[in-house]
C-alpha cells in the first residue's frame, strides 16, 4: 500500500483550516493530521503528530510564518512546508523560500491543485510558479552582493551539476531533469545531494533562487 501523506495546517483562520482539513482529508493518500492558529502551536504539533507536509500560513500572531518555516526546517528530519500567501498583499514569500519552504501557493488555488502541491512536495520536488516566482523576485531588492555571493558559491559545481540547477531553476522535476539531460532519475537524484551539499543548502528551491540571484534565470 502507497505510503498516506500526513498533512499539518497552520492558519490562524479557522475558516481557512476547516475548508483546507474537508479538501485534503477526501483527497486519497492525503490526511489531515493536526492544525495550529500560529506558529508556535505549528512547532508543538509537529513534535505531537510529525507531519510529512506542513501548509503555512505567512502572518499569524505571536510566532509567523517565517519564523516557524526556519525552526521547522532547522530540525534534523524536519517536514517540507508549504507556504500559503495572498500574493499582492504579503511581500515575505521569497524570505520563507530562503528559510526552507519547498515552494508556495495563492490562497485562491484549485482545491486540485492544492492536492497535486501536497504530493508532489512530499515526493521532493518543490512547488515553484515560474510566473508568480518570477514576479516576487522582481519585486524584491537585490541583497548587496547578492550576485557576487551566488556565482562564487555556484563556481564549486562541477559543469553537470550546473545543468542540473539550471533545469531546478526552470521548475523541472527529478523525471523531467533525467529526460532533458539523458540520465537516470538515481543520477539526477545523486547530482541534486552533491549540490545541496556543495551550496550548504537543504532543499531545490533554495538552488532556484541562488541561480536567480547569479543571474542565471
Amino acid at each position: 500500500m502507497a505510503r498516506v501523506i500526513r498533512v499539518l495546517l497552520v492558519d490562524d483562520d479557522a475558516l481557512v483550516r476547516a475548508g483546507l482539513s474537508m479538501m485534503l482529508d477526501g483527497a486519497a493518500g492525503i490526511t489531515v493530521v493536526g492544525e495550529a492558529a500560529d506558529g508556535q502551536e505549528a512547532i508543538t504539533a509537529t513534535d505531537a503528530h510529525a507531519p510529512d507536509v506542513v501548509l503555512m500560513d505567512l502572518r499569524m500572531p505571536r510566532v509567523d510564518g517565517i519564523t516557524a518555516t526556519r525552526q521547522l526546517r532547522a530540525r534534523a528530519r524536519p517536514p517540507e512546508v508549504i507556504v500559503l500567501t495572498t500574493f499582492d498583499t504579503d511581500e515575505n514569500v521569497l524570505h520563507a523560500l530562503r528559510a526552507g519552504a519547498a515552494g508556495f501557493l495563492l490562497k485562491d488555488t484549485p482545491p486540485p491543485r492544492i492536492v497535486e502541491a501536497v504530493t508532489r512536495v512530499a515526493a521532493g520536488d518543490p512547488i515553484l510558479s515560474p510566473r508568480i516566482t518570477r514576479r516576487l523576485m522582481e519585486r524584491t531588492v537585490a541583497q548587496a552582493g547578492a550576485y557576487e555571493r551566488a556565482r562564487a558559491a555556484l563556481a564549486a559545481l562541477t559543469p553537470r551539476e550546473h545543468e542540473v540547477v539550471l533545469a531546478i531553476a526552470r521548475g523541472q522535476t527529478n523525471a523531467d531533469i533525467a529526460a532533458g539531460l539523458a540520465m537516470g532519475i538515481t543520477t539526477v537524484k545523486a547530482h541534486v545531494s552533491s549540490i545541496l551539499t556543495k551550496l550548504g543548502m537543504d532543499n531545490r528551491t533554495q538552488i532556484a533562487i541562488l541561480a536567480h540571484d547569479a543571474g542565471l534565470t
